[in-house]
């Protein structure tokens, strides 16, 4: 096949969803298809936040990667671009000749897709990553309206696409209550497992070392923005510091919330207990995961979380805020749930574990068994017959027919 990606979120931005993208790429370029990517260009700025060296990432000899100008816009992870749609990117489409169109966003690049995919008469396929209605701190109008007139734009974009899916069950049903009608199915990000996986032959004491953690360290990693919630985590800490006072919390990743969550931790009298080390490459963040103890993630904001699974691949056990789509991807056979804000349970939750090494390998094991279900191949595979099923029933005039029965993984 010849598929055509469309996404506003690519590397060299930092995030679940461009590594799951570019995961993606790779995977379907091993599978034999041809794949162009259309995305936004970046400055050399936005590489140095990410400490990448100002290059295009190499997905496969059948990948190519076409940039527009962009503009920058603000965002948690400080790097975000926006295509300013001129809807006459489809010639660029055109050129390509694709058999299908894969929208990863609704907005922007998303919309030239849309706008190609119909001038084309091509079969437009959207995935919905995010929970739009929990970004309304980075609006510039009131978060209700914000909140409102953002979830209509998504469910409008997304009943312009021939079939939709997202990485869990929460943000479908958000959908489907506020007028969306295509077919849809759940169906999960992948994850990258020749880097994610445990490593019995490391040093471990000598990964501590590197990192500056101590036996008991909690991982949290991410980007850091407002609606991730770590200053819940960072006074989750200074509890546990009052039980067990070696306690370390190593945070991976950059953002607009970090110069406040340092200021939180100084406060808190947390200077050496806390360590922010800024933005890791995936292999420094899975040699992270193996030198702790547990990860955890308050967010309220996931539609699934990549650095949960990725935790969870290294063979972590996990604590996650019950709250949107963490609960679809932790259970009792991997890790813990605590109320959304509350840090005196978060606190409780880490220190059992942290107490009971028992508790935490049996845990690390379960969820190191419940990902490998969302490995590159298998969601490679899964993306395959989607692919086909889609160009299959807009041959034969069947898509849209919303009285079909979505099929649901």
């Amino acid at each position: 096949m010849r598929i055509a990606l469309f996404s506003d979120h690519f590397y060299p931005e930092i995030g679940g969803i461009q590594d799951s993208v570019a995961c993606l790429g790779r995977e379907l370029n091993k599978r034999g298809h041809q794949l162009n990517f259309f995305v936004a260009q970046w400055s050399e700025k936005d590489f140095a936040k990410a400490k990448l060296p100002v290059k295009e990432i190499y997905l496969g000899n059948n990948v190519k990667i076409t940039r527009f100008f962009s503009l920058p816009v603000k965002s948690p992870t400080q790097q975000s671009r926006l295509v300013i749609p001129n809807f006459l990117r489809w010639l660029a489409v055109k050129k390509f000749k694709p058999d299908i169109i894969h929208s990863h966003t609704f907005f922007g690049l998303g919309l030239e897709a849309a706008a190609a995919a119909r001038i084309l008469k091509v079969p437009l396929v959207g995935t919905n990553h995010w929970v739009i209605t929990e970004f309304n701190g980075y609006s510039p109008v009131a978060a209700k309206a914000f909140a409102r007139l953002s979830l209509k734009a998504v469910i409008w974009y997304y009943n312009h696409c021939d079939f939709v899916t997202a990485p869990s069950r929460t943000v479908l049903d958000e959908m489907a209550a506020n007028g969306f009608v295509k077919p849809h199915q759940v169906v999960s990000n992948q994850i990258d497992l020749e880097i994610f996986k445990p490593d019995a032959n490391l040093d471990i004491k000598k990964i501590k070392a590197e990192f500056g953690v101590s036996p008991a360290t909690v991982a949290c990693a991410g980007r850091l923005g407002q609606e991730k919630n770590i200053d819940v985590v960072i006074r989750a800490v200074a509890l546990v510091k009052q039980r067990l006072p070696n306690v370390r919390l190593a945070i991976a990743g950059h953002g607009s919330a970090e110069s406040g969550l340092r200021k939180l931790a100084n406060e808190l009298r947390l200077e050496e207990n806390v360590k922010f080390l800024g933005t890791l490459t995936q292999a420094g963040l899975a040699r992270l995961y193996r030198a702790s103890e547990i990860f955890t993630i308050a967010s309220t904001s996931e539609s699934q979380s990549m650095v949960l699974l990725q935790a969870m691949a290294c063979g972590l056990p996990v604590i996650g805020a019950n709250w949107r789509a963490l609960p679809e991807y932790i259970n009792k056979q991997n890790g813990f749930l605590f109320k959304p804000y509350d840090h005196r349970e978060l606190a409780e939750k880490i220190v059992y574990l942290l107490e009971h090494a028992e508790a935490r390998k049996s845990l690390g094991r379960g969820g190191l068994e419940f990902v490998q279900s969302f490995s590159a191949s298998e969601i490679g595979k899964k993306w395959e017959e989607i692919y086909e099923r889609v160009i299959e029933d807009k041959d034969v005039g069947r898509l849209g027919d919303v009285r079909r029965p979505a099929k649901n993984n």
